[in-house]
């Protein structure tokens, strides 16, 4: 039953959007993929979302760090806020964002319809993977270990490196990978900030509704089969850093 249930809403689809794809045979699926508007949309999409994992990876697990470990007013509200991205359907964040960050900002920032509005509307909405994934791991680590390091005269950057560090990798790969995996396949949040311009801000999932718009079904195929195989491959990757990341925490 659980086979049929993961056959029907993962495998088919996939299945079906791979034989769309290769329909017309590879020559075809290549042309489609090095489109110049097309390659220029992928590029954007795997950069943008490398750049937000890179910056999730940091900001995340130190806003984990302080949400478990410290004390301050207000500390309820901000873990809840952790997961308004989660909460807000993706169009009206985007909406929020260009409200807050576009023209006529109450915040004096501008970055609507620039490539800056793309990596903000992603950041945006990949916020919640590190910290929720981060979070349960410092709670069960135990501070006892720590203590004993700095009783020894270790310092606190030492601590950190050779201590917390390797038991929080796992956990941080992790809410990596989802934040990448949810970067490439973003699109509510992008439409209105990003003001999707060729060349320049229009991300890959915006350029396959174009197309699906335009009626040109091979060409949406084609950018959606190389934006799902470049996901799975990094996925792939980040799933086996995690396992080697485990077996020598151990």
């Amino acid at each position: 039953m659980l086979g049929i249930y993961l056959s029907a809403l993962v495998l088919l689809p996939i299945a079906a959007l791979t034989a769309k794809a290769t329909s017309g045979g590879p020559g075809v699926l290549w042309r489609e993929i090095t489109n110049p508007e097309a390659l220029a949309a992928i590029k954007l999409t795997l950069v943008v979302a490398v750049v937000v994992v890179a910056l999730n990876a940091v900001f995340g697990t130190l806003i984990a760090w302080v949400l478990v470990r410290d004390e301050f007013p207000g500390k309820r509200l901000v873990n809840a806020l952790i997961d308004l991205p989660f909460a807000l359907p993706t169009i009206v964040a985007g909406l929020v964002l260009l409200s807050l960050y576009g023209h006529g900002s109450p915040v004096g920032v501008n970055v609507a319809f620039t490539r800056a509005s793309v990596a903000l509307a992603l950041l945006f909405v990949t916020l919640p993977f590190v910290v929720r994934s981060v979070q349960p791991v410092l709670h069960e680590l135990e501070l006892s270990m720590e203590e004993a390091a700095a009783s020894l005269g270790a310092g606190p950057f030492t601590v950190v490196r050779r201590i917390v560090l390797p038991s929080l990798t796992p956990a941080i790969v992790s809410g990596v990978a989802l934040s990448f995996a949810r970067a490439v396949g973003e699109f509510g949040s992008l439409v209105l900030i990003t003001g999707n311009l060729p060349f320049k801000t229009e991300a890959g999932s915006v350029y396959v509704f174009a197309q699906i718009q335009n009626e040109n079904l091979p060409a949406a195929a084609a950018v959606s089969f190389a934006l799902l195989v470049a996901a799975l491959v990094v996925l792939g990757a980040l799933t086996f850093v995690s396992r080697w990341s485990s077996k020598h925490v151990r």
